[in-house]
């Protein structure tokens, strides 16, 4: 009897279920034992069913035992027994939730430490405000969907008092010269970043070309910002060589736009495929850094941060074009990033710094507060505890939805009155009295931050509706 004779009942006779095996085992048949008897042919298949784990090196039957094995249970690298010491900064004010992920984190096999800063609070994986020193190993989302996110300012010798003397004028400044959210600029400005290698061998990388160019120089939604106020000097040591007092000055937030968050999408997938971890943990997933996707992504991750860093700087070079001034100094700090850093070994270690900011010794950076409260130019202390970190703001101290939920747009506006603020665009999960007290994250950080300056904002935009927090 042919081959062709051989159906799928007479496997199932034999002791075949109905599945992707029977499919497999007359093609193998059809292919390899045409000439066969129909009795021959059963004979082989119902050897390969008996033990298929005999057949899987076999190069004719293999696909035919790897369809007929149990599939494979997925291993699951366990956490440690227990979490590893860690530093918090500011403990009172940090939510139970924020802790727990930090706590998960800490139990990682290639966690070798941490720290919590004092505007902690709960997000996906590792918490905002969270450090986390690994071994060769790169977390995605312990870095952020925002990669690279960053503050940015300048001080100009334009005397403060403008804001109050042609607060019209500058209002049409942000608003002719900044975009936000979906909005973008008709014609943007080219750079070099459009020009880096990674955008062509990067294949995820090469897919938002186009897009990261059509955002060039604009900010994201959420807490991103452009502002103008004035900066305090103290320290009449300050980097700058400025003398102490009061400037003008530009304050702008935000990070690596769509690039950012498609990179940090695409590669937490990967991580998590490669990476299984147990439930709680599952969004720590790792990238060694010796393979090639860790490779990858820490390319990607360090592409979409200057490409933050590039919309900064087309933000202030716009502003600085309108004022007809150039900027006596400018500072630039980030988040929401990993660096190749040494530990108090002298051993190289990847830190992760997710809704954080260097601190090393001598190291400048800005922390703001809200919308309505102030901001400081800071310089690192260097201390080794907080692994060389400080926070990144004052950070949360209730969800967007409990903003919503609990404040009045009158209660808002009147508070931004009495504050002498004005801001276009945002909406209530921004207010002030949605985040901590600035001054109180400060006082918990004196460890890790001295302060150089203090910027108090004026005039704020941000994404949403232009006439939604307008003063009337």
């Amino acid at each position: 009897m042919n081959a062709h004779q051989l159906t799928g009942k007479d496997l199932l006779k034999i002791g075949y279920v109905p599945g992707k095996a029977v499919g497999t085992a007359l093609a193998l048949i059809e292919t390899a034992f045409k000439e066969v008897s129909k009795e021959e042919q059963l004979i082989l298949l119902s050897k390969v069913l008996s033990s298929p784990s005999k057949y899987q090196e076999d190069e004719l039957w293999a696909p035919l035992a790897e369809d007929l094995l149990p599939p494979k249970q997925e291993e699951v690298t366990p956490l440690l027994p227990g979490a590893k010491d860690y530093v918090i900064y500011g403990a009172e004010g940090i939510e139970a939730g924020a802790l727990k992920q930090m706590d998960v984190a800490m139990r990682l096999p290639v966690t070798v430490g941490g720290a919590l800063m004092p505007d902690a609070h709960q997000g996906y994986g590792l918490p905002i405000g969270g450090v986390l020193a690994t071994q060769n190993a790169v977390i995605p989302y312990a870095v952020g969907v925002d990669i690279g996110c960053r503050m940015s300012m300048s001080l100009y010798a334009i005397p403060p008092d403008i804001l109050t003397t042609q607060p019209a004028q500058l209002k049409k400044l942000l608003l002719d010269n900044t975009r936000f959210g979906t909005a973008t600029f008709k014609n943007p400005q080219d750079h070099t970043i459009m020009e880096r290698n990674e955008f062509a061998d990067i294949a995820v990388a090469k897919g938002l070309k186009d897009r990261a160019f059509r955002q060039l120089g604009s900010s994201g939604g959420g807490n991103h910002f452009v502002e103008f106020g004035t900066v305090e000097l103290h320290d009449p040591e300050n980097e700058f060589s400025l003398p102490t007092g009061n400037y003008l000055a530009v304050l702008s937030h935000s990070g690596s736009r769509g690039l950012g968050a498609s990179i940090a999408g695409h590669y937490t997938k990967v991580a998590m495929e490669s990476c299984r971890l147990p439930q709680e943990a599952r969004h720590l997933a790792w990238l060694d850094l010796n393979t090639e996707a860790g490779q990858e992504y820490w390319l990607a991750m360090n592409l979409a941060g200057d490409y933050a860093s590039t919309c900064h700087h087309q933000i202030h070079q716009r502003l600085a074009a309108a004022l007809g001034e150039q900027p006596l100094a400018v500072v630039e700090n980030h988040h929401n990033f990993a660096w190749k850093e040494k530990d108090a070994d002298g051993n190289e270690v990847i830190v992760h710094r997710k809704g954080a900011t260097p601190a090393g010794q001598g190291v400048l950076g800005i922390i703001p507060g809200s919308m309505a409260t102030p901001g400081f130019i800071v310089r690192g202390k260097g201390d080794a505890n907080s692994l060389n970190s400080a926070s990144h703001g004052a950070g949360r101290v209730m969800s967007r939805t409990k903003a919503k939920q609990t404040l009045s747009l009158p209660q808002v506006q009147q508070y931004l009155l009495d504050a002498g603020v004005e801001v276009i665009g945002s909406g209530l999960d921004e207010a002030p009295m949605a985040y901590k007290d600035i001054r109180q994250v400060m006082q918990s950080q004196q460890d890790l931050v001295e302060v150089v300056g203090t910027f108090t904002p004026k005039l704020v935009r941000m994404c949403g509706d232009e006439k939604y927090m307008e003063k009337d």
